[in-house]
This record gives structure tokens, C-alpha cells and sequence, in this order.
């Protein structure tokens, strides 16, 4: 054999580009290590550690959420959904894809060296991939909040580089995953951004700089004095009441005579008391969201005092509908939805339980407890024969499914009544569960929707509940259900 031939070296072929990549790749990695990186050792191999099984980005999580946002929340939850995609990918598909080995270590100084170094394949770098995954996350949702945790997720993917335990491509693989999973979960559960309400159209309401003639009835029950207190901030003149639930309604008669703007801090039984003094005396309504919802406020993308302030005082405002229904002596209106059905007695059923084991028990509780019964709520009448139903739904605008999301309303005043039926058979649970999951995506055998104006329902059986806005009551005989089109003005924050 001639010694002038190197039989080790592979020969250039279809992979030499692959092979020249590497090359440069390995190349950048001993430059890392031969390089000073100033402040760096007493940081990053600590910093990287700590993102060890996602303990960092879990103590990130709760660090965001415990500003007590809606937003901030929303960002913990979204960064943690991100990182969890991010991570089973790696793990069921990365490291068996693709059996890359660590980088060697002789480059790289001790001081730099993990204690426990990885035994796991190299490519793609995971901490990389949970770093962009978690800060990609909370970005989408809250750029605010993103822009500060992003300058860690890029230290801990740095780190992976600095301590030797990845190769730079490594570690940009993991990364532009780890942004794909971010992406991924918004395509399946929207951020607010996307699903907010067009702003219009737009109402003239009085702007109050200082909040001078707004007066607000905070319902004491649902807890949110802290919220009731940073819109105060925020409008040091306005009018502040917070009363018991017994006394909201006749606070807010009180405080529509005196008042330019009625304000309301409650769930959403109290924003509908609310909305009724408004209309009857022609008052602008400004909404803080109070309660465990809060769906009128945040289709509204009123989220906290401080862009409701900010809307209050600019004046800005929109219309949207209000939904009405008459049913013998009963009447009321309805801001978000109305059903009959299996809906109303899941909630009777949770009131009777909430106060003692909590509400989300109860909830689980009361459902159970309903879908295993084996009777209709509902029967009507078609061409001369009855048929059952299990939940009659009518919602105030349109309810669009977005990705795996609950449905929400991206238009406030469509004038449209959103009517949803699942009809009656065996199996409820699996029957109401098949109509969720279809939803306005697919026609379904036991789900039927409509859109109307109005609606006309005849042959209530006496005692038959009915709930709206969280609220229910017993309905008999004949019901009408209408709407009133861009009936209500409402503070909302433009864009």
C-alpha cells in the first residue's frame, strides 16, 4: 500500500457538502472554546444546569404568572405548552433521528466542564430547544414579558456551546424547533391578538381624563379588590363602590343617576345587572373583568384596569349587541349566551357543591353527576312526533372554533344569534362531547346549528331552567329570544 494514500479519509461524493459542513461546524466549536468570554464562567455552567428537566423555565413560569395578569398568565401558560411540545419532540424524534455524538472536550477549559456531563445523542441540543420553545411562547402571547425572558433562553443555549456539551449547529437546530413548537401551539390555541374583536363600530362616549363622573360597582364576592384598586390608580376621580352580591343591583340604580359612565367589576351575572341599568338609562358602560370567566371583557380584550383606564380616558368605545328574551313574566337580556338543556342543571348542580369542595371540583362534580342521568332536559315537537334533546345553545354573536380553542366571538355586533342544538339519543356523555369537538368544523349527526335574528320557542314544560350569563331561572310555555343590534356602548382600548 502506498504511504502517500490515506485510506481513512472518506472519498468526495454525494456527501461532501455534508462533510464540509461538519467540518466548518466543529471548526466554530474549538473557536468558542479557545476563545475568552468575559463574565462568562462564573454564569453560564451554573445557568446551564439550572435548566436541568425545565427547572428553570418552570420557575420562570411561575415568576410571570405571579404578576397576576390576565396576559402574564396566559404567557406562563403558553411558554410551558411550548417547552412541553419542544421537549417530546426532542426526545421521540431528535436524538433517535439523528445519533450524532458530544463534542470532544480537549478544547474546552475544565473550569467551563459540567460536573455530570450528558449521555444522550448531541443533535439536536434539547436545552436549546426548551429555551426558544418557553421564551418563543411567552412572546406571542406577551412581547413585554418576552423580551425579558428571552435574554436567558439565549444565555442557556450559549451555555451549551461554552461548557462543551454541543456543537453550534447543535445547539440552532434545537432552537429553530424549539420556535416551531412555540408556533405550533398558537396554531392550536390562538393568543388574544389573533382572535380579538374588530373595533368598530365605533361610539362617542364621553372621555374622562382624571375618570370624573364614572362611577364603578365592584361585586365584593368575586375578589378583585386588588383590580378594583389599580383602575383607582389609574382614575384617581372616579367613584368607587363595592358592595355585597345581594346589594349590586340596587347599587347600580344609584349610581346611574349620578354617574356620565357606569362602571362594573364583577363576574359575568354582575356584568349583566350591569348592563341592563345601562341601557334603561342610556349610560356608556365601562367593564372590568372581576370574576373566573370574565367572557364579555376579554372578547372586548379588556383585560385589566389599566387599558380600561386608558379607554376611559380617550373616550374610546365601541357597540355591540345585546341579546333579549320574554318568556311569559320572565324577561332579560343576555350578553353572552343562553341554554337550555343540560348546561342549566350542570350549573344548579355545581352551585349546590362549589361552597364546599371549591368551584373547578364542582365542576367536574356536577357533570358527572348530570350526563349520567338517563333523561332529556328537552323535547320538541316535529311534524307530529317528540324528540329529545340534550342542550339548546344561543349565543349573542357568533362563537367561532379557533385551532383546539373554546370557541369565542370575533365580532360583537354581527347581529346574529349563534343557535346550537345536540340532539338526544344514548350515551349522552359521548354525544355532547362529539358535538364539542365538531363544533362549527364538521357537521356532526348530533350537533345542528344555525345563525338567526330571532328566535321562537313554543311548549315549554313548566319549571323547564334557563341560564344566561351564568345565571339561572325557570322558564314555561312560549319564549322569544331577539336581538338588538348595536344596542349597547361599551369602553374598549383601540388599537
Amino acid at each position: 500500500m502506498s504511504p502517500d494514500v490515506d485510506l481513512t479519509v472518506l472519498k468526495p461524493g454525494r456527501h461532501a457538502l455534508r462533510h464540509r459542513l461538519l467540518a466548518l461546524d466543529s471548526r466554530l466549536f474549538e473557536v468558542a472554546a479557545e476563545r475568552n468570554w468575559p463574565f462568562a464562567e462564573p454564569v453560564l455552567p451554573r445557568l446551564s444546569r439550572s435548566a436541568n428537566h425545565g427547572v428553570l423555565w418552570f420557575a420562570a413560569a411561575a415568576a410571570v404568572a405571579a404578576s397576576r395578569t390576565p396576559r402574564a398568565r396566559r404567557a406562563a401558560a403558553r411558554g410551558l405548552a411550548s417547552l412541553s411540545l419542544a421537549s417530546l419532540t426532542i426526545n421521540t424524534l431528535g436524538k433517535r433521528s439523528v445519533r450524532r455524538p458530544r463534542p470532544l472536550l480537549d478544547p474546552v477549559p475544565l473550569a467551563r466542564q459540567l460536573k455530570r456531563q450528558p449521555i444522550t445523542t448531541s443533535f439536536p441540543s434539547g436545552h436549546a430547544a426548551s429555551a426558544a420553545a418557553f421564551a418563543a411562547g411567552v412572546a406571542l402571547e406577551s412581547p413585554a414579558w418576552g423580551a425579558v425572558v428571552a435574554p436567558v433562553a439565549f444565555s442557556v443555549a450559549m451555555s451549551r456551546v461554552y461548557t462543551g456539551v454541543h456543537f453550534p449547529s447543535d445547539v440552532l437546530a434545537g432552537a429553530a424547533l424549539g420556535v416551531g413548537a412555540a408556533f405550533a401551539v398558537r396554531a392550536l390555541v390562538p393568543t388574544r391578538a389573533q382572535t380579538g374583536p374588530p373595533p368598530r363600530p365605533r361610539a362617542n362616549a364621553p372621555a374622562l381624563p382624571g375618570g370624573e363622573g364614572l362611577v364603578v360597582v365592584a361585586n365584593r364576592a368575586s375578589g378583585s379588590s386588588d383590580r378594583v384598586q389599580a383602575l383607582h390608580d389609574e382614575l384617581p376621580e372616579a367613584e368607587l363602590v363595592e358592595c355585597e352580591p345581594a346589594d349590586v343591583k340596587a347599587e347600580l340604580e344609584k349610581a346611574a343617576l349620578r354617574a356620565r359612565a357606569l362602571g362594573v367589576c364583577g363576574g359575568d351575572g354582575t356584568v349583566n345587572a350591569a348592563a341592563a341599568t345601562a341601557l334603561r338609562h342610556g349610560l356608556p358602560l365601562a367593564v372590568l373583568p372581576g370574576g373566573t370567566l370574565n367572557h364579555f371583557a376579554y372578547d372586548l380584550s379588556v383585560e385589566d384596569g389599566r387599558g380600561l383606564a386608558r379607554a376611559v380616558r380617550e373616550g374610546a368605545a365601541v357597540r355591540v349587541d345585546v341579546g333579549r328574551f320574554t318568556a311569559g313574566d320572565r324577561r332579560g337580556i343576555f350578553l353572552n349566551t343562553l341554554s337550555m338543556g343540560v348546561y342549566p342543571e350542570l350549573v344548579r348542580e355545581r352551585e349546590r357543591w362549589a361552597h364546599r369542595i371549591g368551584s373547578w371540583p364542582a365542576e367536574v362534580l356536577a357533570a358527572v353527576r348530570v350526563l349520567r342521568t338517563d333523561r332529556h332536559p328537552l323535547k320538541v315537537e316535529l311534524r307530529g312526533e317528540t324528540h329529545p334533546l340534550w342542550l339548546l345553545f344561543v349565543g349573542n354573536c357568533h362563537y367561532r372554533r379557533m385551532g383546539l380553542a373554546p370557541g369565542r366571538r370575533t365580532d360583537l355586533a354581527d347581529g346574529q344569534l349563534d343557535v346550537r342544538v345536540v340532539h338526544g339519543g344514548r350515551h349522552p356523555a359521548l354525544r355532547l362531547l362529539s358535538a364539542a369537538l365538531a363544533g362549527p368544523l364538521t357537521r356532526s349527526p348530533a350537533h345542528a346549528e344555525a345563525r338567526v335574528r330571532r328566535l321562537r320557542l313554543t311548549g315549554i314544560t313548566a319549571g323547564t331552567p334557563l341560564a344566561y350569563d351564568g345565571e339561572v331561572i325557570d322558564v314555561s310555555g312560549e319564549m322569544k329570544v331577539e336581538k338588538l343590534p348595536q344596542a349597547l356602548t361599551v369602553y374598549r382600548p383601540l388599537p
